[in-house]
């Protein structure tokens, strides 16, 4: 994993203090753990951070720390360790794109290559209008999908160069297009579709959200 950093002091903002509907949310993350145990919310203190501000500022990494009683530099640690954490300003539309093993071997090479051209030949550089920006980052664990990437909470997957193309498009004009698999094939299963369990209503209760 490359060397991740918190970006310059001359970009971190004066502050960070949580609004008061996230206060109420980090409330309910740290009575998950027992007393004395309350640094296991770090995690999710920081993404409802980056959820407020967009990215993980120094700031923010001091606001945590106070909160859960842990020393700024073990915050650091957990934000700079984990690439779901934007270290910097990002785009609207942050387009994570796995690299790894799985989704490289399904040409993940050719859904960067698509942000380069059409976004920027850097990451994390966001575009003049401020709508998009992209970036490498480790397994996101639908390998079974590959290549694919994860914009906010959606993952976009099955993509190949043109599909990715699509998408770029979409949220470059302010939209969200539907997540999941852009070759239509429903949860995960196989690309050439189904050949075994194929009566679909014993899916339709996954399907409609109920148990």
């Amino acid at each position: 994993m490359s060397l991740r950093r918190l970006a310059p002091p001359e970009m971190q903002p004066p502050g960070f203090e949580f609004t008061l509907e996230n206060m109420g949310r980090i409330e309910k993350e740290i009575a998950k753990y027992p007393p004395g145990r309350q640094a296991s919310a770090v995690i999710s203190l920081l993404w409802i951070g980056q959820e407020q501000q967009g990215w993980v500022t120094h700031p923010m990494i001091e606001c945590v720390g106070r909160r859960l009683d842990m020393a700024y530099i073990r915050v650091l640690e957990v934000a700079t360790f984990y690439t779901m954490f934007n270290l910097a300003p990002v785009g609207k539309f942050h387009l994570q794109v796995c690299t790894t093993p799985p989704c490289m071997l399904r040409g993940s090479d050719d859904v960067v290559a698509v942000c380069q051209n059409r976004i920027a030949r850097g990451q994390h550089v966001v575009t003049k209008d401020g709508m998009l920006s992209w970036t490498e980052v480790e397994c996101l664990g639908a390998c079974v999908n590959a290549p694919m990437m994860q914009v906010g909470n959606d993952f976009y997957e099955d993509l190949d160069a043109a599909s990715t193309a699509k998408l770029i498009e979409a949220f470059g004009r302010g939209e969200t297009p539907r997540p999941g698999s852009q070759i239509g094939r429903f949860s995960s299963e196989p690309s050439g579709g189904l050949n075994s369990l194929t009566d679909r209503s014993i899916y339709a209760a996954k399907a409609s959200g109920t148990s």
